[in-house]
């Protein structure tokens, strides 16, 4: 058995509880003594098998046939490795595996029954070997030692004397080996348990001390089993001696995942390092293993890294040498540990083909003895030789070893030690020799002594141990067996006190009979307690314990000269009787109590001691006591030295202030200086000469009536204002929101904009004190900054203002400041506290309100009664329900209708109405010269700019720019009256000074949440708030029938002209309350990102759009500050990249469109080919927008997800050589293309993503930004697109382009259109911004963003912030939202009103007409058509508005196609055309019919504002495809090229900025359309794809690149009857940009309709609205 292998098993743990929670599976297998492991990641790889001498399957439990318990694990290798013991063999067992697979259970086990692992399990089977084998002629010994290696470094953990590290040694016979490691002899396997158990707690105190763990260390625990037999015959002894290693390795670790730092990562990276020589220990012997059997092949042995860690070296024996080894590999059965799991079953393969060679270990000390003689006497020889005889003596009495007769001699007369050493440094090698003489010495010492001498030396060791732990306060009980503080029973002792809790009572210090010397360490006497520290004396004070005569011990403490000793709090100086529980401080830090058992069990049969406190006595008693003693009042001295630091502070902070200012005045003259210095380059001073003088505008009133307005409006934006005060607030918020989780009482706090409109009014303590005063120059609606209380606890919400928050929050910090002095049921009383006493509550009332909603009364102008249904619509403009009000004028003793049960009539209300209190209110809602119905909209939607931030995306107003709007007359009034005469006239229930009687009758209301229980309403006048009614309240449950309230109430007004305005223009206001049930609101820590805009605003989320990457030639430049916006043009930029081909040309790669969104692509590239990266411009052509050149092309940011990190500097950043840069003019096409072109080499950026071939399923981004240069612009501006990038390998074959719509069918395209990605941006060119304006000004103001500021308790806020910009951005929608349910109300109610007049009408009640309308004929008319009043025209000639409506025909033709469309004219024929207008003028039943859908309504730019004559005349084209008229060329354009010339212009400068637009993913129709172009004879049919608000055009179905785009936000949709009669092409609308018009044509009426609803939805529900209502009068009539 001398070639053995070495015996490998491995062992496969139950899941853990971190595996169980992940959902792990088991990828283990195994079957005999075969396992097989799975690879998760790759299902379809081959499982990997592996073949062991054992295969232990405990990942299930007991119940398994299969299951390998610890008992069999023994038994298979433990007991065999016993049996190699007793035969004389060394044995070693270690376990092998990553940290958590289970091989500290196998080797140690548990405590519990049958948990025991190998190591208990072998030590116990030992002795009960030798017990069962014991004979008279066989003796057996046990020694052990047990050590530690940590970091490279040896610790003996069974003698306390060896506390620094142990040297590791090698000698030519033993081998490695410690020097003075500890063995001691036992006789049990008790002795080694309490030793295990002694070393491992010293390990542990040890690990604790230095910040180690158990884990970071190595632990080998042997022993040394010696067999002992004595012959009779031969009177000959002869021994066995065998080494049992057992080896508990620490588990190896990755840093990345433990985050280790500093010290821990060292500790990691040793461990990690000893474990990696094991491993390559195992391969480099199993390698010499598997060379030594194939002895064909002459391989030179492999080097064996032992010597590269001191585990491998200390057990080199064991593995690969003299030794039977045994290894175990702990394996984890988790999917998620697969890696891990493959590396410990490779690395057991490897060690299973080791091969030790183990001979029988036969009286080692005879052999060993006799050797190392021979080598004595060779080095004593050696010494005598070099003379230097006489050092021999002086070694053998380091060693303790008898000199022999001759070397006493030579030691006699050697000379002085300074001479023998000078001998010793001139001899070479003699110093190693000595060194060697030394260390044999001391071997054949220690293999001399006797089991007697060995046992004695083990016990002189314990009692050292013992003293030494007694020295340090740390007690052991009487059997000797666990370390700990225990306390006597009966000794007087010492234990300390510590201001930690924890640390307190953890050192005990025994007074022993007669005196106990207390002093340091380097007093002249030994002291019997050790202390240090400043004011500890070399001997401090003693202790003498007496004996009375009664057998009472007593103790006194007798304090040395000059040693700080205190007892009680008192200091002492003579000596001191002690009593049990007495307070000792020696010197500042040492506190000690004093405890005497039997002393305290007498007094505690009598009465308490008067010293001794009730309250518990630690150490922060003993320092009050000793203050108090001491007369050292604690808090004056504290508060005195506070007051000294506060004073300091305040110098300092002075003396910075100044420093700051000083500085601060320093750097704003040079800012200036420098600011003049860019001002004077980029803004230059234009002369008077240069500038044109400026001519006197004549307005009209109406003109200056709107600019005022205007102007004052303009003085109103609150932008900037507000953004101040919500940074400037933000710390303060983030103070309460802290403040009220750490008291805990649920109340959140965030910014809130509150506007006074009709839906919301402000209350007077929300408004400042000067808002009444300053109302008249402050015409719109204020906003201001609050703060929403939500209430959580009572489901309450509040507003504060900001200074009523800064009041609160001193009271809430009052309040913090006493929460740790108040107990916890006080602070649970003030939580039900709803008064004032709590500053995080407020009283709420019971009632809390639901919504408001209007009923207008023009209705009682006619009169006619109407019985509306409004909405009821919170202040954050969400419909809450609906209120049926029934409004009609009666007699004034008119009783009032029979509604059934419950009808609560009111009686009659007198109302007055004055004039002058009705001016004020206007005057006060509504500038001088504009009434409130012109108004209204617009000042709820605008806060400041023009309604909305850009960054919102178009709105509905510009998007459906064209909407048909209905004209403030008409909306207040359905039938406009000629004059105010007229009207007064009319109105003949209406006099002046009359009594004028009118009932309002609530009906029911609906749809109300079940959330509120109790309802009524309130109703009453715009302008009385002090005068409301009110109705009963009434149950909600939210199910059954809605809420019949029924309530009338009749209204009796003195006719005056303030009353007539009122119900002409103002409504009743109507507020509905109930009582709240329910709590809305989410815990604060769910509050982590602000509310996001509404629905309509929100897109799913697609590709980021990445910030431009830097230019590495282009100095960086401080962006100027834009002004008023000049023009807009989108562009369409096709990106390529093309490679080399072998006949030399480029071709644009293959670009996959899998992905089905629009500029988005991924191109598909080879390795080691020469690419070119080609940029495509195309645009509107305009004279505003001209490419000047190309100033750098960068690329960057690499990375293989769509996010980059633009935090990060990117070092790959790579400018690319422009090789082409110009305009192109494709055939066909009148557009602007600008190209240039760029040399790009991928291998340029050292990057690993772009040099190889890229992995299956991952895919490489990168970032372009193109630096471009305009005319007439002030910097360069930037394109920046995102690539998307597959490389395959240099041959690859790669397929033609790829998309969705041409997978299933092959396209008439060509490959190379395809092959190019499109992006879709947007430039503005804006004017530069007056520094002087008040906006610069105001924006110029620096306030600092004190949201960011940190907090005390804001990391118990998770991540919650307080509203910023977008609540102001989200605030102009809920404007916006709110004035367009306004004016829908009104809108309702015109139409109901209309209706019911055109019923009323056609029913024949002549008498009502007679009353309400004037008679001229055309006001019936205007019932019916809308149609403008004007005098009669005469039947032959057309009038002006039938001339209106061909003039707008004809520009409808001529407006929106180029002149290139003139084959429409021509192939209609200029005869005919003006036949058809003629005929069209003079048809009068035509102009009725047609006069309900005309262009005007559905395009006013035809006729507003630009063409004002109403001749008939062909208007000039507003296309800029084809050069203009020199005589008519605009300021800032050119001429043709064709003339040769340039019209000298001004120069102006912009501001140039490029926005990428993020393509929305939401699809609103697609389908095919046909176009009618200018450079084709017919129409052509394109694909047309709508992604609001841009229309992408495509050539077909099939066409995955992008060839032309529409802007909805910017174009108009036009519509008209009157067009398609008159070009005969029915289903056809025109899209109007400012730069082309077109005209589409759809296959079906539905089909048309569906489109004109994609594009413009408000325009194509107006023109239904028409028709149906015109089909209805015409079934009517």
């Amino acid at each position: 058995m001398s070639g053995a292998s070495v015996k490998v098993a491995v062992r496969v743990r139950p899941f853990n509880s971190r595996e169980m929670a992940n959902d792990s599976k088991c990828i283990i297998q195994m079957q005999g003594n075969t396992t097989t492991i799975s690879n998760p990641k790759n299902p379809k790889e081959p499982l990997k098998t592996f073949s062991f001498d054992y295969s232990y399957w405990s990942h299930t439990t007991v119940e398994d046939p299969s299951f390998a318990s610890q008992c069999k694990v023994f038994n298979d290798i433990g007991k065999e490795m016993l049996q190699h013991a007793f035969e004389g063999y060394n044995v070693c067992i270690f376990a092998y595996g990553q940290t958590g697979a289970g091989k500290s259970y196998t080797m140690m086990g548990k405590q519990e029954e049958g948990q025991e692992g190998i190591i208990p399990l072998l030590c116990e089977d030992l002795f009960e070997k030798i017990n069962d084998n014991r004979k008279d002629e066989i003796s057996y010994s046990v020694e052990v030692s047990y050590m530690e290696i940590y970091c490279e470094r040896v610790r003996d953990l069974l003698n306390p004397k060896n506390k620094g590290n142990l040297r590791v040694r090698e000698h030519p016979l033993l081998g490695p080996y410690v020097e003075d490691l500890s063995k001691l002899a036992v006789t049990s396997y008790t002795d080694i348990a309490d030793l295990m158990d002694a070393g491992n707690k010293a390990r542990t105190v040890a690990a604790t001390n230095m910040n180690e763990t158990s884990s970071r260390s190595h632990a080998v625990f042997t022993i040394v089993f010696t067999q002992r037999k004595h012959d009779a015959e031969t009177n000959l002894s002869t021994e066995k001696v065998s080494k049992i290693s057992l080896v508990d390795l620490a588990g190896s670790e990755r840093a990345d995942s433990t985050g280790a730092k500093g010290t821990r990562l060292k500790e990691g990276a040793n461990i990690n390092k000893s474990l990696t020589t094991l491993g390559k220990v195992i391969s480099a012997l199993a390698e010499d293993s598997g060379s030594n059997k194939n002895k064909k092949k002459k391989k030179a042995e492999n080097f064996v890294p032992y010597r590269d860690s001191v585990l491998t070296w200390l057990l080199r024996e064991n593995l690969g040498g003299n030794s039977r080894t045994a290894m175990v590999a702990a394996l984890s059965p988790a999917d998620i540990n697969y890696d891990e799991t493959l590396s410990t079953l490779r690395y057991a393969d490897r060690a299973k083909q080791i091969r030790c060679n183990a001979v029988i270990n036969e009286d080692p000390n005879n052999r060993l003895v006799r050797e190392l003689k021979e080598e004595v006497s060779r080095l004593k020889d050696l010494l005598l030789s070099q003379g230097l005889g006489d050092i021999i003596a002086m070694a053998n009495a380091t060693t303790g070893m008898s000199p022999s007769p001759s070397l006493s001699t030579l030691s006699s007369r050697a000379g002085s030690i300074n001479s023998l050493h000078d001998r010793i440094m001139f001899s070479p090698g003699s110093e190693e020799a000595i060194e060697r003489l030394k260390e044999t010495e001391k071997i054949i010492a220690e293999l001399n002594e006797t089991w007697e001498e060995k046992l004695r030396r083990t016990e002189a060791i314990r009692m050292e141990r013992e003293a030494l732990l007694a020295e340090m306060g740390v007690a052991m009980r009487e059997d000797g067996g666990t370390v700990g503080v225990f306390s006597p029973k009966k000794t007087p002792h010492l234990v300390n006190l510590n201001e930690d809790p924890l640390m307190s009572e953890c050192l005990l210090y025994y007074i022993k009979d007669g005196i106990t010397r207390v002093g340091r360490e380097d007093a002249a006497s030994r002291q019997d307690i050790v202390l240090s520290g400043h004011f500890i004396k070399e001997e401090h004070c003693t202790f003498t314990s007496t004996t009375c005569p009664l057998g009472e011990v007593s103790v006194i403490l007798e304090p040395c000269e000059g040693a700080e000793t205190y007892v009680n709090g008192k200091k002492v100086s003579e000596a001191t009787i002690l009593r049990s529980g007495n307070r000792i401080i020696l010197g500042k830090s040492h506190v000690f109590r004093f405890n005497h058992p039997e002393q305290a069990r007498q007094e505690r049969e009598r009465t308490p001691c008067a010293e001794t406190p009730v309250e518990p006595v630690d150490w922060a008693f003993a320092q009050r006591e000793l203050l108090d003693k001491q007369g050292i009042d604690m808090k004056q001295e504290m508060e005195q030295r506070l007051q000294e630091l506060e004073d300091q502070y305040r110098r300092e902070r002075e003396e910075a202030n100044n420093l700051l200012e000083q500085q601060r005045l320093e750097y704003e003259s040079k800012l200036e200086a420098l600011q003049k210095q860019v001002d004077s380059r980029y803004y230059p001073e234009t002369t008077e000469e240069e500038e044109e003088p400026e001519e006197e505008v004549q307005w009209t009133e109406r003109e200056l009536e709107q600019a005022l307005w205007a102007f004052r409006k303009w003085k109103c934006y609150q932008f900037t204002s507000l953004r101040d005060l919500l940074w400037g607030n933000a710390i303060f918020l983030k103070e309460a929101n802290a403040i009220s989780v750490e008291l805990k009482k649920k109340v959140q706090f965030q910014f809130v904009l509150l506007t006074d409109t009709l839906y919301s009014p402000l209350s007077t303590d929300l408004l400042p004190l000067d808002a009444a005063k300053d109302r008249e120059k402050h015409p719109f609606p204020r906003t201001i900054v609050a703060v929403e209380v939500q209430d959580q606890k009572n489901g309450a919400t509040h507003y504060w203002t900001l200074e009523k928050l800064r009041q609160r929050l001193d009271l809430m910090r009052e309040m913090y400041d006493r929460a740790a002095e108040v107990p916890s049921s006080a602070i649970d009383d003030c939580d039900n506290v709803m008064t004032g006493g709590d500053p995080f509550y407020d009283r709420f009332p019971w009632f809390r309100l639901v919504g408001r909603a209007f009923v207008y009364l023009s209705n009682l102008l006619y009169p006619v009664p109407l019985v509306h249904r409004v909405a009821i619509v919170s202040e954050k403009g969400e419909v809450k329900g609906f209120l049926r009000v029934a409004v009609q004028a009666i007699s004034a003793d008119e009783e009032a209708p029979d509604y059934g049960s419950g009808v609560r009539q009111s009686g009659t209300a007198k109302i007055s109405f004055e004039d002058q209190q009705f001016e004020k209110y206007q005057t006060e809602s509504c500038p001088v010269g504009m009434s409130h119905s012109e108004t209204s909209q617009e000042e709820l939607r605008i806060v400041e700019g023009e309604g909305q931030s850009s960054d919102l995306g178009p709105s509905a107003d510009e998007v459906n720019n064209n909407t048909c709007e209905v004209s403030p007359e008409e909306l207040d009034s359905p039938l406009k009256l000629s004059t105010e005469t007229q009207a007064e006239g009319s109105l003949e229930h209406l006099k002046i000074g009359s009594i004028f009687t009118f009932r309002v009758t609530v009906l029911q209301a609906s749809s109300i949440s079940a959330e509120y229980a109790d309802i009524f309403c309130q109703f009453n006048f715009i302008h009385r708030h002090d005068e409301a009614f009110s109705t009963e309240p009434l149950k909600n449950t939210g199910r059954g029938p809605p809420l019949g309230f029924y309530h009338v109430q009749n209204i009796a007004v003195e006719v005056t002209r303030s009353f007539v305005e009122y119900i002409k223009t103002q409504p009743i206001v109507f507020e509905v309350f109930g009582h709240y049930q329910r709590q809305p609101f989410p815990p604060l820590c769910k509050d982590l990102i602000s509310p996001l805009r509404p629905s309509r605003r929100q897109f799913p989320r697609v590709m980021p759009l990445s910030k431009p990457v830097p230019a590495t030639k282009l100095t960086t430049l401080s962006r100027p500050t834009a002004g008023p916006c000049h023009c807009k043009y989108d562009l369409m930029v096709f990106f390529e990249i093309c490679e080399l081909e072998a006949n030399g040309d480029y071709i644009p790669a293959v670009v996959d469109h899998r992905g089905g969104m629009p500029c988005h692509g991924t191109f598909l590239l080879h390795q080691g080919i020469q690419r070119r990266i080609t940029v495509t411009i195309v645009h509107e052509t305009g004279g505003d927008i001209e490419w000047k050149e190309v100033r750098e092309l960068v690329v960057g940011r690499l990375r293989n997800t769509p996010e980059a990190d633009e935090t990060i500097i990117d070092p790959n950043i790579l400018s690319l050589n422009i090789l082409s840069v110009g305009y192109i003019q494709p055939s066909q096409d009148d557009r602007t293309f600008y190209r240039f072109e760029a040399a790009w080499d991928s291998s340029m950026h050292n990057s690993l993503l772009l040099n190889r071939v890229t992995p299956y399923g991952e895919k490489i981004y990168m970032t372009l930004s193109a630096y471009l240069e305009m005319e007439n612009c002030t910097q360069p501006t930037v394109i920046t697109k995102d690539f998307c990038m597959v490389f395959y390998s240099r041959d690859a074959k790669l397929p033609a382009s790829r998309s969705i719509r041409n997978l299933f069918g092959s396209g008439g395209l060509k490959a190379l259109e395809s092959n190019r990605v499109t992006g879709v941006y947007e430039v503005s060119l804006c004017h530069l911004a007056d520094a002087g304006s008040p906006g610069m000004q105001r924006r110029r103001r620096r306030v600092l963003d004190t949201s960011v500021a940190y907090v005390r308790g804001e990391e118990n806020l998770a991540g919650w912030r307080p509203r910023s910009d977008s609540l102001i951005l989200d605030h102009q929608w809920e404007l916006e939202k709110l004035s367009l349910l306004q004016e829908v109300e009104k809108t309702r109610h015109y139409l109901l009103l209309r209706e019911k007049l055109e019923t009323l009408l056609l029913c024949g009640q002549d008498s009502l007409l007679a009353c309400e309308y004037p008679t001229e004929p055309h006001s019936i008319s205007s019932l019916t058509d809308r149609a403008p009043q004007g005098p009669s025209s005469a039947p032959d000639s057309p009038s002006e508005r039938q001339k209106e409506l061909a003039t707008k025909c004809l520009r409808l033709l001529t407006h929106t196609f180029n002149r290139e469309y003139s084959h429409v004219c021509v192939s209609a024929s200029e005869s005919k055309l003006s036949e058809m207008s003629v005929t069209l003028l003079r048809d009068s039943s035509a102009s009725m019919l047609s006069s309900t859908l005309t262009p005007s309504s559905t395009c006013p730019s035809l006729v507003e504002g630009r063409y004002n004559n109403t001749e008939l005349r062909t208007p000039e084209p507003r296309s800029r495809a084809v050069s203009p008229d020199p005589d008519t060329v605009p300021d800032g354009e050119m001429k043709s090229p064709s003339g040769g010339q340039e019209i000298k212009r001004r120069v102006r400068a912009f501001v140039p900025d490029i926005q990428e637009i993020r393509v929305s993913p939401i699809v609103s129709k697609k389908g095919y359309l046909h176009f009618l172009e200018p450079h084709t004879n017919g129409w052509v049919k394109r694909f047309v794809v709508v992604r609001r608000p841009y229309v992408y055009i495509y050539n077909t179905d099939k066409d995955s690149v992008e060839r032309a785009i529409l802007n909805l936000s910017s174009a108009q949709v036009e519509y008209s009857e009157d067009q398609q009669a008159m070009l005969k092409t029915p289903n056809t609308f025109a899209v109007c940009t400012e730069h082309r018009g077109i005209l589409l044509q759809a296959n079906t009426d539905k089909d048309m309709h569906d489109w004109l609803y994609a594009f413009n939805p408000l325009l194509a529900g107006s023109i239904r609205s028409k028709l149906s209502r015109r089909r209805t009068g015409q079934m009517r009539i």
